[in-house]
């Protein structure tokens, strides 16, 4: 761990990895959520039907549940300095193909490979808890999301006013090229200036890549059963391009998606079977034992806080226009008050659980969250638009201190597979948001509100099974001597 004081203005040893890594996250959302503010001018440009700009707004999401996972295995491996530098190099290209698609197809096949951007995250978590100490992790894990999340307000608070200063009707274009650039130009700066530990450190790596480890019986099928909605949430997108729906993909297409995702399933239950069958016969020994269902409950919580914050980004431009007849960029400026929250409220959410526990600050921001949403349920056109405005950025502080503090806990599990736990409970995220977005476009969005107030209240619920992390954790050495990590004294 690197000694330096916690000192928000210092660009020294960990500070300075902490200001790279919420930067690299901060232009990973810019470009990934480029399109909700442009989105009334792509529409007109190539011709697209309300329900086809629905379908990419779903797209945008999809690919980034099984990148997740993947990116957080890679990160274990490779380590955060690589697999960040490469993933902000390679997603400039979706980018850049987006901005000059003709039309729908072009614009599909773009907008769900620049999803895979929307990995990043995982990334910067594994990376920030090897450099600090576990009483700041909370606070700087909260910074790194908060302030990175906060691309995605900067898109839709500047990108409408760039388009036209480019003017035209391709000025939207142009400015989503920058969002490229940036992208391409930050992952060399990245490269260049980062180390994946503080020196000195071990960086530990995970035994097996291809499925997580766990350390009993009930732990096994429980990682199982969580893996479900992971492949569910894939075939709900497929149905949703089927022609049932929006008719992108034909129903043989459908089916041999649904296929795969099957054979996909029965694939990851062998690779789970093949990394922990030892179990089954030796019991794991206590010091290196943890406990699987801290990732389920907080996987849960991260389904009704990101999720619901996916969806509601991509979608308040357009409610805000709708419900009190804004222009595009007075919409797109308004909303993203709901996103601008996340410069404080996901640290507030960090520094919260140092101070007061992971597990009560969890409960009281999850009441809030619900409770936030019910609100936001009750917004009309009669409501005066500041009053409304007032009613989602206090939703989104509960949403966003919410995600802070799972982010405060998730790296306290198991350190050699942070980047995993990291990845599931990321890709949790965005299960919610393609349901959450699925469920919006079948009812109106006060209904739409009411069904995420309803899951915050289910994770409500699953927080009594979480266990307060304390004590230490214990890691092996390459030399087979063992490391102790703090993980809390609450």
């Amino acid at each position: 761990m690197s000694n330096n004081s916690f000192n928000i203005f210092s660009f020294q040893g960990k500070m300075k990895t902490l200001h790279l890594s919420w930067m690299a996250f901060f232009i990973t959302f810019a470009v990934w959520f480029n399109f909700a503010p442009l989105l009334q001018s792509v529409k007109e440009t190539l011709g697209l039907s309300t329900e086809e700009i629905k379908t990419l707004l779903i797209l945008n999401v999809a690919i980034t549940i099984p990148a997740r996972v993947i990116i957080g295995s890679l990160t274990d491996k490779y380590g955060p300095r690589l697999v960040y530098s490469a993933l902000l190099i390679l997603c400039s290209i979706p980018c850049f193909t987006f901005a000059f698609s003709e039309n729908f197809l072009q614009a599909a096949i773009s907008r769900f490979a620049l999803g895979f951007i929307g990995a990043g995250f995982v990334i910067g978590i594994r990376l920030v808890s090897e450099w600090f100490p576990h009483n700041e992790l909370g606070t700087a894990e909260g910074i790194y999301g908060g302030w990175g999340n906060f691309g995605s307000a900067a898109a839709a608070f500047s990108l409408p006013t760039l388009a036209l200063l480019f003017g035209g009707e391709d000025g939207w274009r142009y400015a989503m090229v920058v969002t490229g650039l940036l992208s391409l130009v930050f992952g060399f700066i990245f490269y260049a200036n980062v180390t994946d530990t503080p020196k000195g450190s071990t960086y530990f790596k995970p035994a097996n890549l291809t499925a997580m480890e766990v350390t009993s019986k009930g732990d096994f099928f429980l990682l199982l059963i969580m893996k479900i909605p992971m492949y569910a949430a894939l075939a709900l997108l497929a149905w949703k391009l089927s022609p049932d729906n929006v008719g992108m993909i034909s129903n043989t297409v459908c089916y041999v998606i649904y296929a795969l995702l099957f054979a996909l399933y029965l694939y990851e239950w062998s690779q789970v079977w093949k990394v922990n069958k030892s179990i089954f016969t030796t019991p794991v020994p206590e010091l290196h034992q943890y406990k699987f269902k801290q990732v389920a409950v907080l996987n849960v919580l991260y389904f009704a806080t990101f999720g619901s914050e996916l969806a509601v980004v991509s979608m308040l431009p357009l409610f805000f226009l709708e419900t009190f007849e804004l222009t595009p960029v007075v919409a797109g400026m308004v909303a993203s008050a709901y996103a601008f929250m996340n410069l404080v409220s996901r640290p507030g959410g960090g520094w919260l659980s140092d101070k007061f526990g992971r597990k009560s600050t969890l409960l009281i921001l999850t009441a809030g969250l619900a409770l936030g949403y019910l609100l936001m349920a009750q917004i009309e056109s009669s409501w005066t638009l500041w009053v409304a405005v007032v009613a989602a950025m206090i939703c989104s502080f509960f949403v966003q201190a919410g995600e802070g503090a799972v982010f405060a806990t998730v790296p306290l599990i198991k350190r050699r597979m942070t980047g995993q736990i990291a990845g599931m409970t990321g890709a949790y995220g965005n299960v919610g948001a393609v349901v959450y977005l699925t469920v919006l476009s079948f009812v109106s969005y006060q209904v739409f509100f009411y069904v995420i107030a309803a899951t915050a209240f289910l994770g409500l619920l699953t927080l009594s099974l979480m266990t307060e992390p304390k004590g230490k954790i214990a890691e092996v050495n390459e030399d087979g001597s063992v490391t102790l990590i703090d993980v809390g004294a609450h």
